[in-house]
């Protein structure tokens, strides 16, 4: 994508005002570029230009540019204490202008249109009544048009405003001409109106009706448009008001409360029930239920305990927490799912620069069509009224507007979306290219897995001592053990039991390789791997778990074997449905780990291709080599080990729960930490692009039709009005049906839980 750094290059990004179309998104592109070593790609719907330029060429020389193109630029500031407030009320200004330019051309309009339209309500005079309203049509209501069309012409080059403004005006003069000069302004004159231009005897039509309802209806469209661009961003904005404001801290003085702003890593800040957290960080005390909905999709609620990280924005659900700063401002995981959002929204997708491209020559190309229609009326002796009508039909009709907005729009809302429902894309290509993606190749620990150990299956004989007493005894055991294996155990007795604290452990010993021992409530417990014969109930259990590629660990209590705890990296809840799933969609998955227990968690999910003891090159190299047999390859890892196949990939996927050098490789992050994620993201990409092809099929479609007619005299210029304004309004609100796009209603259902004929296989 055009603004990416490379080693000699920074990019800086500017916000650029008073573009109305795709011609002016060119003419500012094109101005950038005439600086050596620069390169731009500008959004029309976001307004900003993202510049990569060499370092000795300043900021201020890109601002000086744009504005020597004849558009306002700035530096973006970043929001700080009433700023972002300031902005925003701004903003609401702006649009309060708006709307009282148009209310205002609205009233001294709409009776221009109706006498104009309804020859039985033309009183004595009406055409001077009608004067008298439009004047100020033309001159206050189209003023923006004109300044921003005298400011192009100054700087020579035309757009959007240039045809508007050339179609007012040349409809006012001619009914100037006609109510001074031409009879039009006899008392008693009668007009009548077609929606389908037709000429008046001599010189009595007048062009009122066009003069306001270009401006009227340009003006009407250009609010909606704006509104629907607000609608497009809207995630953005909920992602900025996801960060607390303040935060109260605790240290030697005391609590206190301080702006979040001079909140620093390392120190403790409290987190009440129902408040946001103020950033990441690690809980120091407490435990409580943290809902992540609005920052990493996660539906569920996610308990956390003294140990536990936690994300900025996330609000407590549950009792007061003590937190441990361990990321502050731009490094916090809210701060780099803004970014991306930002930067995805900023980029453009190939089908945008076609679309740029020819909008940059359309304004231009309009002009001479509209010149040469008036001279071949005129040249084959057609009424000058006629010529008139074709040739400002043809200037207001023809506009670039729905071209460059086609493209922006849609993706600005689905990578609004797609940050809501924790699918965080780098840029439009990368849309794109999951849209073409036919091999998926999956990392299995972390990525299919859970990433932890975790307990599988128990299996007790029956005695006296039940399941439940022999799995408080080995856990009571395995309390003073630091193994993965050991620590699995614990908590799920805890979770599974939930009958208070666990028992008291005396001679406790750990033999390294072989397990833990010690005695519970008078009983000597051993935890350990299986050593020796076991019975029948307890064999069968122990081939199950093997098959399952899980580790075993005997309990023994009194020296007798009692029960037998099946251990493992366990699959994802949704890894079998995400999987199938995308076979579905006729992607093929491809099995790629370093563990040499891929074999079963590949037949428990179906895949037929896999590659077990993977090395990272190795990774990569199985990449290159799908690649070179025409595949389009996507990877899916967490891990530093899959940064290189991340980096060769055509697309490369990262957990949100993996590693940043991960994360930093990739060009689309699952910030939900769910397999199933990547279907949601696969789903949304081919939307989003069946989206664009539709609104660029109706933005060029519009043209190819309405032009001709207008051309030939078929078509009104108040109607040409009317059509070109609905024309961008109906891509913008065609783009918005992405914001409220849901994933397949599948999540819940089916497979959860699965165990596919295979012991411990979830």
């Amino acid at each position: 994508m055009a603004g990416e750094p490379t080693a000699s290059l920074v990019v800086t990004d500017i916000t650029v005002g008073g573009m109305t179309c795709a011609a002016c998104v060119r003419r500012v592109e094109k101005k950038l570029a005439k600086l050596d070593g620069v390169t731009a790609t500008v959004n029309l719907a976001t307004g900003l230009a993202r510049v990569s330029h060499p370092a000795d060429v300043a900021p201020g020389d890109l601002v000086a540019a744009v504005e020597q193109a004849g558009y306002e630029a700035a530096l973006p500031v970043p929001p700080e204490g009433d700023a972002e407030a300031e902005q925003v009320e701004q903003d609401d200004s702006e649009a309060r202008r708006e709307r009282e330019r148009l209310l205002v051309t609205a009233l001294l309009a709409v009776p221009v249109l109706v006498l104009s339209m309804v020859p039985a309500l033309q009183f004595r005079n009406w055409q001077w009544l009608c004067f008298v309203l439009t004047a100020p049509v033309v001159v206050w209501s189209a003023w923006p048009f004109h300044i921003r069309a005298l400011r192009g012409l100054r700087h020579s080059s035309a757009t959007m405003d240039t045809l508007v403004s050339l179609g007012v005006v040349a409809s006012f003069s001619w009914s100037v001409y006609a109510l001074f000069f031409g009879g039009a302004g006899e008392p008693g004159m009668r007009m009548s109106f077609s929606l389908v231009p037709s000429v008046s005897e001599g010189m009595t039509h007048l062009y009122l009706e066009a003069a306001v309802s270009v401006p009227l209806f340009v003006l009407t469209g250009r609010f909606l448009e704006a509104r629907a661009k607000r609608g497009t961003g809207a995630a953005l904005r909920s992602l900025a008001e996801l960060a607390a404001k303040r935060v109260s801290v605790r240290d030697e003085h005391g609590e206190r409360s301080i702006p979040v702003e001079q909140l620093r890593v390392g120190q403790v800040f409290l987190v009440r029930p129902g408040e946001r957290v103020a950033t990441d960080g690690r809980v120091a005390e407490g435990s409580s239920a943290v809902d992540l909905s609005l920052v990493t999709g996660e539906s569920k609620p996610v308990e956390v305990s003294p140990g536990s990280a936690l994300v900025g924005g996330a609000v407590n659900e549950g009792g007061l927490l003590l937190v441990t700063a361990t990321a502050v401002g731009a490094d916090t995981h809210l701060s780099r799912i803004t970014t991306l959002v930002t930067e995805a929204q900023a980029g453009k997708a190939r089908a945008q620069r076609l679309a740029d491209a020819v909008a940059g020559v359309f304004v231009p190309a309009v002009l001479t069509i509209a010149v040469t229609v008036l001279g071949f009326w005129l040249g084959a002796g057609a009424d000058p009224q006629a010529a008139l009508t074709a040739c400002v039909a043809v200037l207001v009709v023809a506009c670039p507007c729905a071209l460059g907005l086609a493209t922006p729009t849609a993706l600005m809302a689905a990578t609004g979306r797609g940050a809501q429902l924790g699918v965080l894309v780098s840029g439009p290509q990368t849309l794109e290219a999951l849209q073409h993606v036919d091999t998926v190749v999956l990392d299995k620990t972390g990525t299919l897995t859970t990433g932890h150990m975790t307990v599988a299956t128990t299996t007790a004989l029956p005695g006296a001592l039940g399941q439940d007493d022999v799995l408080r005894l080995a856990a009571a055991v395995e309390q003073g053990s630091e193994h993965p294996i050991g620590r699995a155990v614990v908590a799920y007795a805890r979770r599974t039991l939930q009958a208070g604290p666990l028992p008291d452990v005396s001679d406790f010993t750990a033999t390294p390789g072989h397990g833990v021992s010690g005695r519970v409530d008078g009983h000597a417990v051993e935890v350990g791997a299986p050593d020796g014969k076991l019975p029948r109930i307890l064999a069968t259990a122990l081939a199950a778990a093997e098959e399952a590629a899980h580790t075993p660990v005997v309990v023994q209590v009194d020296g007798r074997p009692k029960a037998l705890i099946a251990v493992g990296d366990l699959l994802r809840a949704d890894a079998y449905r995400a999987v199938d799933r995308l076979r579905r969609f006729g992607i093929r998955p491809v099995l790629a780990t370093g563990d040499r227990r891929a074999p079963a968690v590949a037949a428990a999910l179906r895949i037929d291709e896999v590659h077990a003891r993977c090395t990272p090159e190795g990774k990569a190299a199985l990449v290159k080599e799908l690649k070179g047999e025409g595949a389009r390859v996507a990877v899916v890892g967490d891990g530093v080990n899959d940064a290189a196949a991340l980096a060769a990939a055509d697309l490369g996927i990262a957990m949100g729960s993996g590693t940043d050098v991960a994360i930093g490789a990739a060009d689309l992050t699952l910030a939900r930490g769910d397999i199933e994620a990547l279907v949601d993201a696969v789903r949304l990409a081919r939307r989003t692009l069946g989206t664009i092809r539709a609104n660029l099929a109706w933005a060029f479609g519009y043209n190819v039709v309405t032009v001709p007619l207008a051309m030939v005299g078929l078509l009104d210029p108040m109607v040409a009005a009317a059509a070109m304004s609905m024309s961008s309004v109906l891509v913008v609100a065609n783009s918005l049906r992405l914001r409220s796009w849901e994933p397949a209603p599948a999540r819940g259902r089916n497979h959860r839980g699965r165990r596919d004929g295979k012991a411990g296989v979830r």
